[in-house]
């Protein structure tokens, strides 16, 4: 299977857990289509943990919780398919899931095979409960039972970054990979997470991406991972405008029925969405760090991406040179800016572009060079 761009989707975890049921998703699936979410890439609907009884049957293989899916799970991916959807569910490499349901260590063939017939086309193999702390091995066997179940599987490998998995998760297959902890609904967080992948970008690219964690995008403080109000729309804009630099898998986790029209209109932005699923996946180059930086990305046709992140709770004015980009003044070369939140073309500069940036918000461009 081959995954030239990061994926897009929704997942159930941040919003919901355990309050899941075949009603609530596929209610979502009529969201996601009737919100435009498919038609702009968010392509997969996720299940996450907490959909299986809490043992397996008498000859070993998952089931279905009966009461939040009666139907059964081919049931629900048969309707998600129908709205033009990609089905995705949840298994973990331990003995155990994370919220003690049944996990997939000992298993990994029969369950990739219930995988298969159920119809799933994604599947988060989650990291707790398992049996060594050297869980590569554990991972690479997910692997190839998917591979040997007779369908196309995206392979999200979520260890959490440990065990260095940037170094392996291409090796053993995985389309994407968890390299953080959980994201919550807060500025911290998204701080925090942006920040400690900064030098590890170079290690994701095309059928391997580096997966920063779910979109809190739209949350507002509600559900698993809310604190009191959440974040701002500001820091909303600084989250998902990281994210698409940084090519990281882009999965929706608010409750897509009730979404504003202002994180509706800022999930379905041409322009970051363009920068995130860019065909060459390139990683960002980033410039300062603590107080703000600005992050550089190489796209498609000659142009660039240009991000200017204020982390901090002031405004900050930052300067950019557009050395930085490859080019000096002497090479007769201006850049003509598009401001990717408003589309406004701003006009061509020379040498440099300075920007004021809100307290925790972000300035973004696309750069198109012009010889003048």
């Amino acid at each position: 299977m081959i995954v030239n761009k990061p994926p897009m989707g929704w997942n159930s975890w941040n919003t919901f857990t355990d309050k899941i049921d075949e009603k609530l998703i596929m209610e979502t699936a009529d969201a996601m289509v009737e919100n435009g979410l498919l038609e702009v890439g968010y392509e997969y609907l996720v299940i996450d943990d907490c959909w299986s009884e809490k043992e397996r049957d008498k000859n070993g293989m998952l089931v279905a919780d009966k009461q939040k899916f009666p139907h059964g799970m081919k049931y629900v991916a048969d309707y998600v398919h129908s709205k033009g959807l990609k089905f995705g569910m949840y298994s973990c490499t331990g003995t155990l899931t994370c919220a003690g349901y049944p996990g997939s260590f000992g298993h990994e063939f029969e369950d990739a095979k219930y995988f298969a017939e159920v119809g799933v086309d994604f599947l988060k193999y989650d990291n707790c409960y398992a049996t060594t702390m050297e869980n590569r091995l554990a991972y690479l066997r997910m692997s190839v039972a998917l591979r040997s179940c007779g369908r196309d599987i995206l392979f999200s490998a979520c260890n959490w970054g440990t065990n260095d998995v940037h170094n392996w998760a291409r090796s053993v297959g995985a389309h994407m990979y968890r390299s953080t902890g959980d994201i919550t609904d807060t500025f911290e967080s998204i701080k925090y997470i942006s920040t400690s992948q900064m030098d590890k970008f170079v290690y994701s690219g095309n059928n391997c991406f580096n997966d920063i964690d779910m979109l809190v995008t739209g949350l507002k403080g509600q559900g698993n991972i809310g604190f009191g109000q959440g974040c701002t729309d500001e820091n909303y804009k600084y989250h998902f405008a990281f994210w698409c630099m940084a090519s990281s898998p882009l999965m929706i986790g608010c409750d897509v029925r009730s979404l504003s029209e202002e994180n509706k209109a800022l999930l379905k932005n041409p322009f970051l969405i363009r920068i995130n699923q860019d065909e060459e996946a390139r990683p960002p180059m980033f410039s300062g760090k603590e107080y703000e930086f600005s992050a550089i990305k190489l796209l498609s046709d000659n142009e660039y991406a240009i991000g200017f992140f204020n982390p901090v709770d002031k405004p900050r004015t930052i300067t950019f040179n557009f050395y930085q980009l490859g080019l000096m003044p002497s090479d007769n070369c201006t850049f003509k800016l598009t401001d990717v939140f408003t589309g406004e073309e701003l006009g061509s500069f020379n040498d440099y572009v300075k920007v004021t940036v809100a307290a925790g918000d972000v300035k973004m461009f696309i750069a198109k060079p012009e010889k003048k």
